[in-house]
């Protein structure tokens, strides 16, 4: 059982609760990529996104700070014992966060006029999106079930790995290019935004089921999701 760690506390110190407003705080992020990442690639007005998401960013903010307080009343009312599930949450819900404020930095695009809507590969931009967005539903699918395997955990930690290199290799490809700083810079600040929203993704999934020195890392170390 994956998740045993964190469900596992002492006595009667469930996490369950926790679990649970971790994957609501997860869809909140994922609804805030949706919406701003339509204001930049879509002809949305990003003025009509623009409160919808800040409040769920708030919402995610508050969501974080109060299942922090929680975490230590837990740490204090059991002892030590369940110290290893506390940090392992905090971990998680600090790269939830960050994923609401990637998704605000890709509105902060839309706002300061940035606009791929009629850019000549919209469409696999588009496609792009739909990619990313997905992986935020399997990365709640796994947080929140108690018998996801080993096996599933690494399937789609490898495959978000791969999207998040594929991400890095256009931005390179956007740092050499010779095409006008005004279509590629913007191009690059998306995708970079994209690769670190899809490295949390992994850290998220991984927090659920790696010994706290592993996280973040894949082949036992040797590849830094986080880089």
């Amino acid at each position: 059982m994956v998740l045993s760690f964190f469900k596992r506390g002492s006595g009667d110190g469930s996490f369950d609760h926790i679990v649970t407003r971790s994957v609501t705080m997860l869809g909140d992020a994922r609804h805030s990529f949706d919406l701003a990442t339509m204001a930049l690639l879509t002809d949305t007005d990003a003025e009509t996104v623009a409160d919808d998401i800040r409040e769920t960013d708030n919402r995610i903010n508050q969501t974080e700070q109060e299942l922090r307080s929680e975490l230590v009343v837990h740490v204090s009312v059991q002892g030590a014992a369940d110290i290893g599930s506390v940090l392992g949450f905090t971990l998680l819900l600090k790269k939830v966060e960050r994923i609401g404020d990637q998704a605000k930095n890709i509105l902060d695009l839309a706002e300061n006029g940035v606009s791929l809507a009629n850019n000549d590969n919209v469409n696999e931009l588009l496609a792009e999106q739909q990619t990313v967005s997905a992986l935020f539903s399997e990365a709640a699918d796994l947080l929140s079930d108690p018998d996801a395997s080993e096996d599933a955990i690494d399937e789609y930690a490898n495959r978000a790995y791969a999207i998040a290199s594929a991400h890095q290799d256009k931005i390179s490809g956007f740092m050499t290019s010779e095409r006008p700083g005004h279509e590629v810079v913007p191009l690059a600040i998306y995708f970079r935004y994209l690769r670190r929203i899809v490295a949390n993704l992994i850290g998220i999934v991984r927090t659920s089921s790696e010994p706290l020195p592993n996280i973040d890392y894949l082949d036992d170390g040797a590849t830094d999701t986080d880089d």
